[in-house]
């Protein structure tokens, strides 16, 4: 009898999403979703949760049992793509999005090196096993000589994979490595390389051509290799051939692996480690910072005080135009000077929005009289001559003075500055899925749409714009937008 252990299955999503800073983030994240994989005898695994890592959810298995478990895939015949993920490749992942196309389609990550350990600790997280491949091949060896499958190395100078060949046959007895290949070929080699490893029976494929080369190359061509477990091991031939001598044991127990590795090649490792170690330090940091919270609770912070800074200036500031607009709208048709309607806030929550009044104090009224006439698709009503709109309703509505009331709730916490337009409820029961997201956020008085062209932007593309806003949302986007809401106001560009 056995049980499934949890896989994680790949998919890019090709987001434009805006970091904190306001900048370009990458553009292919990385969306991994749950599903089953390894097939392990119900005494060897515990089928752990994976531990989420810079958006990556890593493997949590003891080595051997990781071992065992992808040669047992090897012999059912159960294709899958292993990928190693470290310090290193972390680093190449926010800078590469070719590398992370590739690495989308590997079926598991497997956690590999000190680096992400102490990234996980910083994060709140553990990572239970460091799955390096250095340690797990000899364990993959083993196992695969004991379940009688054949391995094919491809990788490396020429020489090199033979001679870890060579090593491990004397390690591990009867162990069939059905063929190697060494790394330095060309593009116009793949094909005939591919039919050799298919030709060879092979069960099981290691490809050593470095970050993020091996991934890209597997990626290409993994239609058409036959083996059905692939694995990318960068390095993995050179310390099993001994062209380089690995760290000594004391070395690889604190997690210091990588100084011996620049030791050998201070040149070739130079850029790798004493740039790319305390970079992604700084990107392990930054995931910490996120990971726990801190980010999100300071991005409300700093939009809440943006908020209150300015609805309390504008008060301030703008306190004689109040007194004389409430002058204006009493004299026009004698009728009160505020209007207030339900709306529905962040996450569905209704409140009282306050404005101006623009129409006759029976226009709720007539509402239902007019919705025939609306001159907007989708579910929100709008006239550009709607007859309820008062004489001094049409300037103000022209200039948008007619919302400066909710800066009051701005200030009551119920609406923001920038966020998506409050919505009536009777729009919001005829939301689709999609378009409720819109509810995720705070709403407020300017938001994309609203400087670019307002009522003139139809429903649909207002919805995937507030949406865009919601997932890309930063202090220095908010302040962008206020800033593009003064000339959008003077033109009056939609305003009706």
């Amino acid at each position: 009898m056995s049980v499934p252990m949890p896989f994680l299955k790949a998919q890019v999503l090709q987001s434009d999403a805006i970091d904190s800073a306001g900048s370009s983030a990458t553009a292919n994240r990385l969306r991994f979703d749950r599903g089953r994989f390894f097939t392990v005898p119900s005494d060897a695994l515990d089928a752990r949760e994976p531990t989420r890592l810079f958006g990556l959810p890593l493997v949590n298995a003891d080595p051997e049992e990781a071992a065992h478990a992808l040669v047992e895939r090897a012999a059912a015949g159960s294709r899958c793509t292993i990928a190693f993920i470290n310090a290193h490749c972390i680093n190449i992942l926010a800078t590469d999005p070719a590398y992370g196309r590739a690495l989308s389609q590997a079926d598991a990550l497997l956690p590999d090196g000190s680096g992400l350990n102490i990234a996980a600790r910083m994060a709140g997280k553990k990572i239970d096993h460091n799955l390096n491949g250095t340690d797990l091949f000899p364990m993959l060896c083993r196992e695969a000589a004991a379940q009688e499958q054949g391995l094919f190395l491809l990788g490396g100078q020429p020489g090199v994979a033979t001679a870890a060949s060579a090593t491990m046959r004397q390690i591990v007895p009867g162990l069939d490595i059905c063929g190697t290949q060494h790394g330095f070929f060309s593009a116009d080699d793949d094909a005939k390389i591919i039919e050799r490893i298919n030709a060879s029976g092979a069960s099981i494929l290691l490809v050593g051509l470095g970050v993020p080369h091996q991934e890209q190359w597997i990626a290409r061509h993994r239609a058409q290799i036959n083996a059905p477990v692939v694995l990318g091991v960068g390095g993995l031939f050179d310390y099993y051939s001994y062209r380089i001598p690995r760290a000594p044991q004391w070395m690889r127990a604190i997690g210091q692996e990588w100084i011996w590795r620049l030791m050998q090649e201070p040149r070739r490792m130079a850029g790798r480690y004493l740039i790319g170690n305390p970079l992604f330090i700084g990107r392990a940091i930054a995931h910490a910072w996120e990971a726990r919270g801190h980010a999100e609770r300071y991005a409300a912070a700093s939009k809440r005080s943006l908020d209150l800074a300015i609805a309390l200036c504008a008060c301030v500031l703008l306190g004689p135009l109040f007194a004389a607009l409430c002058l204006l709208i009493t004299l026009d048709d004698r009728g009160p000077v505020f209007f207030r309607q339900t709306r529905i806030g962040a996450n569905g929550k209704p409140f009282k929005m306050w404005k101006f009044r623009s129409m006759a104090v029976d226009a709720e009224r007539r509402r239902a009289e007019l919705l025939a006439k609306s001159e907007r698709d989708g579910v929100c009503f709008k006239m550009k001559r709607d007859p309820r709109i008062t004489r001094v309703g049409g300037w103000l509505r022209r200039l948008s003075l007619d919302e400066l009331p909710q800066l009051f709730n701005v200030l009551r916490g119920e609406m923001s500055i920038v966020g998506p337009r409050p919505a009536l409820p009777q729009e919001v029961l005829s939301y689709d899925e999609r378009a409720r997201r819109r509810l995720q956020g705070a709403p407020g008085l300017t938001c994309s749409w609203q400087v670019s062209g307002r009522a003139e932007i139809p429903f649909d593309q207002q919805v995937e714009m507030d949406i865009a806003y919601l997932e890309r949302r930063s202090l220095v986007g908010d302040i962008a937008l206020i800033a593009k809401t003064v000339p959008a106001v003077v033109s009056g560009r939609g305003a009706y």
